[in-house]
């Protein structure tokens, strides 16, 4: 068990902690109990947030309305579910829920 991520049923519940304004959006590493996010994305209006929605479901191949955020709408440390995945990344099945 990871962390910064677990399972309920079949709803995957994330720990991020987001990077916006970086130069490119990738999945940095997990620590303290959340997985650094870098993301392109300005933290204005909503952007960010709509922006990580859609490269969560890119990553888990799942449309965007199967994830919600659930905490953290206007900082930088956010939880996410994501219900059913279809495709786990690399770096949570290779490393068990650390990069």
């Amino acid at each position: 068990m990871s962390d910064w991520f677990h399972w309920q049923g079949q709803d995957l519940h994330l720990a991020l902690k987001v990077q916006p304004r970086a130069g490119k959006d990738e999945f940095v590493a997990g620590q303290d109990g959340y997985l650094k996010v870098r993301i392109t994305a300005p933290p204005v209006d909503g952007k960010a947030n709509q922006h990580l929605i859609r490269l969560l479901a890119r990553t888990f191949k799942v449309p965007q309305h199967q994830i919600a955020l659930t905490a953290g709408e206007t900082g930088r440390l956010k939880r996410f579910v994501i219900h059913a995945p279809r495709v786990m990344p690399g770096f949570m099945a290779e490393n068990r829920g650390r990069l």
